[in-house]
């Protein structure tokens, strides 16, 4: 049981079933919970992580419960959207538990303008506190139906929530002419490149391969074409049904704070698993990010075709097998 919450069971929160849990992580310790409890967690490897541990889990949900848990989230639109699904769903107690990093102290103090709050019980760098779900007092916090970004849609927590991100437009400005008759977009997101990569002469297939499914939701609206097929997947693991003429990425590099990444690393061997004989991948990166030897090591001709001294776009092509 992570530290906070079995705190909180021992100075007298009781948690009932049907039981709900938003958000967790790969940091919470939610073992000692019964299975029936459900997890609500639309990234794939974590919600893969607690299937395997035999909760039922599911990426979105809006089923009636009697009491949940909310594992606070860093963005705090996020955050505060998932305090109102609480409280939606949940006729008993709404727990919140975050650690300081991800604004838990100031998450309580705007909860307290609007209910009574129990504890708030301090335990490694963050907080756990809990109140009566009340279903209009965050009535305010509820997700907006249809949030749009430079004329796409999105959604609280999402990367690049509120614009294009800079490095994607980079990439897509950098790619040439034809690509191939099969690409994959692997990171996906809401679908910004592959809504660009949809424009290029032969495209007979496209795959997008997201592993949040609130990403991959918006996606679906973003890239509106036959062409398109979607794929709530890790894309470290991903296997393609089909071969891949061309990957184009832009991968992530942390699930939380600090950089990882191996992340990105094991995109690039992804993509070189997916691709043909002859197959080419164009990947942006944040100039720091050390992508060069992963390159080298997956793909026999590497090079870095332009860029700015915040990012660089690669061209790699003929995978090692």
């Amino acid at each position: 049981m992570s530290p906070r919450l079995d705190l909180a069971l021992q100075s007298g929160l009781s948690l009932s079933q049907p039981l709900t849990v938003l958000g967790p992580t790969l940091a919470s310790d939610l073992s000692a919970l019964p299975r029936e409890t459900q997890m609500v967690q639309p990234f794939k490897p974590f919600h893969d992580h607690f299937a395997n541990q035999g909760f039922a889990v599911v990426p979105e949900a809006d089923d009636p419960c009697q009491d949940a848990i909310v594992i606070l989230p860093r963005a705090k639109a996020l955050a505060r959207s998932m305090v109102h699904q609480a409280c939606a769903r949940a006729s008993g107690v709404v727990v919140v538990d975050g650690a300081k990093t991800d604004g838990v102290d100031s998450l309580l103090k705007d909860i307290r303008k609007r209910v009574a709050v129990e504890g708030p019980i301090s335990k490694a760098h963050g907080k756990i506190f809990w109140f009566q779900s009340d279903r209009q007092a965050f009535a305010d916090w509820a997700a907006p139906e249809h949030q749009t970004a430079d004329g796409f849609q999105t959604a609280p927590g999402v990367f690049s929530a509120d614009g294009i991100d800079p490095a994607s437009a980079l990439l897509l400005a950098a790619l040439p002419a034809k690509l191939g008759a099969c690409v994959a977009d692997l990171g996906a997101g809401w679908g910004y490149l592959s809504a660009g990569l949809l424009q290029t002469p032969g495209l007979k297939a496209l795959h997008l391969v997201e592993a949040d499914h609130t990403a991959l939701n918006c996606a679906q609206t973003n890239v509106a074409d036959p062409r398109a097929q979607f794929h709530w997947a890790d894309a470290v693991t991903w296997r393609a049904s089909e071969p891949i003429d061309t990957v184009v990425m832009n991968p992530p590099f942390h699930t939380g704070r600090s950089a990882e990444p191996e992340l990105g690393q094991g995109f690039i061997r992804s993509a070189a698993k997916n691709l043909t004989r002859n197959g080419s991948l164009w990947m942006v990166a944040n100039r720091h990010l050390p992508y060069e030897a992963a390159l080298t090591d997956a793909f026999s001709h590497v090079e870095e075709v332009t860029g700015d001294n915040r990012f660089k776009v690669f061209h790699a092509s003929r995978p090692r097998r």
